[in-house]
């Protein structure tokens, strides 16, 4: 099944002609979410047998990409969803059952979001600044603050953790577990209003003693870097999905760029048009190289987690990697298109103006910058001497 089967022109085009309503008025997808839904797109991962699509991650990512050519808000938020169902498709196909429920909920039309994000937590899934306290029967209170919840108006089935101080004889223990939309005990702010990814909503949640009863307890680990395969399901997923829909952002841009250069004419050269400018050539040709060596890279990685690949202490590198080569590619190249466009890709309402504000986002998904780079380098070189 290709990604046209999946998205259908016609129905990419219906969702390309939604999203500047949604980020002029700050809206929510709740059309595109609709339609999505009822072409199955949020059962990417469902087995066919539950029917679902049954793709893999790499056919997933596929997806991504030309969704987010139409709707990069659209496509990021959803992407939220799908690192869940896709988690949990990573897992079963290593052996892992944990989160089969996951497939199974999401087979009868439950979305998923994630709580994870907190500011100033820059251990990311090592550590949490969100309280996790026993409760008797094996379930857990968590009292503390998540941001970046995409999907904020919509999610049926939240996912969260915080920390057990007390737990591992002081050591701390991080605990995984989903609440769901009819739970007591959490708030979501109204405070989404940002430069560029607005559709998205992705409010702060405030989480004020919300229970998660022990049959939704999916992990517990120890604080601190591990080899849990969650972890490893996690950064796979999440980071793939995520260069994804940057990869479409930007093919999108480049899209635009072509077509300004080729409509654009010179005065001063009697009419001709700016695809005959040596120097317009030469930014198009930089932005389409750019992304030539984007894509094989996302379809490699994805490919390789299909596979079951094993690259040991390399994989990590190779996510955070490529979510960075993703990110800052299509920062780049948006602001290619828009050197080769001219001055009305600055008017607000253009496509490419609200491309520069949602391509943005990327410095700020994790893996940040500095945290890749350390990553790979710790890799490559080891760690740093104590």
């Amino acid at each position: 099944m290709t990604p046209e089967d999946v998205l259908p022109q016609p129905l990419l085009e219906k969702i390309r002609g939604r999203a500047a309503d949604y980020d002029r008025n700050n809206g929510f997808f709740h059309e595109d979410l609709r339609d999505l839904a009822e072409a199955g797109y949020l059962k990417l991962f469902v087995p066919a047998d539950d029917g679902g699509l049954g793709l893999g991650l790499a056919a997933a990512a596929q997806c991504q990409r030309r969704l987010a050519t139409a709707a990069p808000a659209t496509a990021l938020a959803t992407n939220m969803h799908l690192v869940w169902t896709g988690v949990a498709h990573v897992l079963k196909a290593r052996g892992d059952h944990s989160l089969d429920f996951v497939l199974d909920e999401a087979a009868q039309g439950e979305v998923f979001a994630f709580g994870n994000s907190e500011a100033g937590n820059d251990s990311v899934l090592f550590d949490s600044r969100t309280v996790a306290e026993p409760l008797p029967g094996g379930g857990y209170r968590f009292e503390g603050t998540k941001i970046f919840t995409s999907l904020s108006p919509a999610w049926t089935r939240l996912g969260i953790f915080g920390k057990d101080a007390a737990a591992r004889d002081g050591a701390g223990e991080l605990v995984h577990g989903f609440i769901t939309r009819a739970a007591e005990g959490y708030r979501i702010l109204d405070d989404w209003d940002t430069l560029g990814m607005r559709a998205s909503q992705s409010a702060t949640t405030v989480l004020d003693g919300v229970e998660v009863p022990a049959d939704r307890i999916f992990r517990k680990l120890p604080v601190g870097p591990n080899a849990d395969p969650l972890i490893f399901a996690i950064f796979a997923c999440f980071e793939t999905l995520l260069a994804a829909v940057y990869a479409g952002l930007g093919e999108r841009a480049l899209t635009l760029g072509v077509e300004n250069a080729k409509r654009r004419t010179s005065f001063k050269n009697g009419g001709r048009s700016y695809a005959q400018d040596p120097d317009i050539r030469w930014k198009v040709a930089d932005a389409a190289m750019a992304m030539d060596n984007l894509y094989p890279q996302l379809a490699s990685v994805a490919a390789d987690v299909d596979a079951l690949a094993e690259h040991g202490p390399q994989w990590f590198p190779k996510l955070v990697g490529l979510k960075v080569n993703a990110t800052e590619t299509a920062r780049r190249v948006v602001d290619l298109a828009i050197r080769v466009s001219g001055g009305s890709s600055y008017f607000r309402g253009s496509e490419l103006e609200r491309l520069y504000r949602d391509v943005l986002a990327g410095m700020f998904h994790p893996s940040d910058d500095e945290s890749a780079h350390n990553t790979v380098a710790n890799a490559w070189l080891g760690p740093l001497d104590s």
